[in-house]
């Protein structure tokens, strides 16, 4: 039955539920608030529970002072008799109220919302943060960006709770204390009073001090996090470099940078419980001896005094542990801060707020007039009033050194940047005004720089099409010449073929293998607008010979961007535009350009072994 009731608020949320407005709005309140509101039923719930347990908690120096007036003033054999039923009150509230809402309140905590909140906070989060632009990932740590993420929900979770569980605890405690207190002594009342002005100046000094060190402490860790994940990512070359003393200076320098922010914290730390340890002595002592005093001139009962001392002594064991709590919160309060200024920023590509799916009907992809430039407000373009119009079907190859501008004509087709004038269509339709995920889904890429997802082959290979089916994978690996290299692969887990797991970025795999399989996927996923960018340039020649057969039936009624350096393998192409700077400075079939004796026509003759001289056409 128990586990019934537990399983009940287990599921009373989900974690992976999503907000209604779904941007977290920038600043503390409004941050937490986000979260909070979507479960504030129950955060309501506990508020009522914990001020009826802390009203329990503070009964207790009150029935202790009952018991001792009753055993100064009744006579022994009439005690129950006398007091039965005042009795029977105090053991109904020790032994069924106090338990029983403590007991409720630990089931709403633990189960509704623990682990509900921190996955929740951690999942939509997440789920924002994935939407964020290309550039976002470009310009961090991807381990600092899962870091603070990861923090995230914990230290919200934490927060709040430990807020409700003590200041608001202890809020309720000492407006009871206080009540209980004025009307046995008003003078009892005075060493409080001063307690906690002096009390409330400590914490309004040191709280924020906690909360910026600890925000600065949570910004070391999350460099630090992502300097070592940077590490193992690259192990590769950290290994084949041999610059182990290098690589240790880069990581120790955060930990070092870590070790300074912790220790300014520890030193607030120190300070503010040294100022505790006194303040507590001072109010003890003069409580006990202003209620010792009162007892000794006739006007206070021995129960008076008997309440009045537990209560000092409660206050006393109560601040320090609300102390340490209000660290505890503030220390998370910086992590919040800290997380929120990664994860609250607003999206920068966003779709249209009418935008309906791409519809591709024939696959023509025309570039109009189109301006960009990484570095908004510098001089000069990457891509400079470039128009283009690719016929549906027609296969262009792009030719050109580096930085020319191939890439990035790609990149902004498939939208991982806006043009900053000018207008991408696709089948007359602005790629702007309908949703990324169908201009995506609409353009099959193979990239020079193939990264396979840590996950089993299966998975890589159905990316970009969840709902083929088995054999349509196999025969999409076996167009790709790498049925025969997944068949032999296995893992540390025993898994084999299509579900042995293929390492982080695909390390497992050669980079000619990893070409293959990424090469299967596009297959697979069959979108009308295919991107070749240097697809076959980590394969050895056998292999490429083999695959470009595939790669010809793969083109078949698609239209085509193709981009390699290695200009042989471009050739047959219908079109070859030749970019210099962001502009065409020629375009025409292979034999054209020859013919001309142009731009294109230097770049064959200084082809050594089909790959281009790029030192040879810089000096040009």
């Amino acid at each position: 039955m128990f586990n019934r009731v537990i399983a009940y608020f287990d599921n009373l949320y989900s974690p992976v539920a999503l907000a209604a407005d779904r941007q977290p709005p920038m600043g503390l309140r409004p941050f937490v608030s986000y979260f909070i509101n979507q479960l504030r039923a129950v955060f309501i719930v506990r508020f009522v529970l914990v001020a009826i347990g802390s009203v329990a908690d503070a009964l207790m120096p009150v029935f202790v002072g009952l018991i001792v007036g009753m055993l100064a003033t009744t006579n022994p054999g009439d005690m129950f008799n006398q007091h039965g039923q005042a009795l029977l009150w105090m053991v109904f509230v020790v032994v069924l109220v106090r338990p029983l809402v403590f007991l409720v309140d630990t089931v709403i905590r633990n189960h509704s919302i623990v682990p509900n909140l921190v996955g929740m906070v951690r999942w939509q989060s997440h789920w924002h943060v994935i939407r964020q632009s290309w550039t976002f990932f470009q310009n961090d740590f991807a381990g600092r960006i899962a870091n603070k993420i990861i923090q995230a929900g914990e230290a919200l979770e934490i927060a709040v709770n430990l807020s409700i569980d003590a200041a608001w605890y202890a809020l309720i405690f000492v407006v009871v204390a206080i009540i209980v207190l004025a009307q046995l002594d008003p003078v009892l009342l005075v060493p409080i009073g001063v307690w906690l002005l002096l009390y409330a100046v400590l914490f309004t000094i040191t709280m924020p001090l906690v909360a910026r060190y600890s925000e600065e402490l949570s910004e070391a860790k999350s460099v630090m996090t992502g300097r070592i994940v940077d590490s193992y990512t690259n192990i590769q070359t950290l290994k084949t470099f041999s610059t182990g003393g290098h690589e240790d200076r880069y990581v120790s320098d955060s930990v070092v940078e870590h070790t300074v922010s912790f220790r300014k914290l520890m030193r607030t730390f120190t300070y503010m419980w040294s100022v505790l340890f006194m303040l507590n002595a001072g109010l003890v002592v003069s409580v006990t001896w202003l209620a010792l005093a009162g007892w000794n001139n006739g006007t206070l009962t021995a129960a008076a005094v008997a309440t009045a001392i537990p209560f000092a002594l409660q206050i006393m064991n109560m601040s320090g542990w609300i102390l340490e709590i209000g660290s505890s919160i503030f220390r998370q309060v910086g992590n919040i801060r800290d997380s929120m200024e990664t994860i609250a920023q607003p999206l920068t590509m966003l779709d249209a707020p009418d935008a309906k799916a791409l519809e591709v009907t024939k696959g023509e992809l025309v570039y109009d007039k189109v301006h960009f430039n990484y570095w908004r407000g510098k001089s000069g373009s990457v891509i400079d009033d470039f128009s283009l119009t690719i016929a549906p079907g027609e296969k262009i190859g792009l030719v050109g050194r580096s930085g020319s501008g191939k890439s990035t004509l790609v990149n902004l087709a498939l939208r991982m940047f806006d043009v900053q004038e000018g207008m991408i269509r696709i089948d007359g339709q602005d790629i702007k005004g309908v949703t990324q995920e169908s201009v995506r889904a609409a353009i099959g890429l193979v990239s020079q720089d193939t990264s396979l997802l840590h996950r089993s082959v299966r998975e890589n290979l159905k990316y970009g099409r969840q709902s083929a089916t088995d054999e349509e994978m196999m025969r999409a690996a076996e167009q790709a010449k790498v049925q025969d290299v997944i068949m032999g692969l296995a893992d540390p887990e025993g898994r084999v073929g299509y579900d042995a797991q293929v390492g982080e970025r695909g390390v497992k795999l050669s980079g000619g293998q990893r070409q293959r399989v990424a090469i299967a996927r596009v297959l697979l996923k069959n979108a009308p607008i295919l991107v070749l960018d240097e697809a076959t340039s980590a394969l050895d020649s056998e292999v490429e010979a083999a695959i470009q057969e595939q790669l010809t039936t793969l083109m078949q009624g698609k239209t085509v961007i193709a981009i390699a350096h290695r200009l042989s393998t471009i050739a047959a192409m219908d079109r070859l535009v030749v970019l210099e700077q962001g502009r065409i400075v020629e375009e025409g079939t292979h034999a054209q350009l020859l013919s001309t004796g142009g731009h294109y026509a230097h770049l064959w003759e200084r082809q050594s072994g089909g790959f281009l001289d790029l030192d040879a056409v810089a000096a040009q």
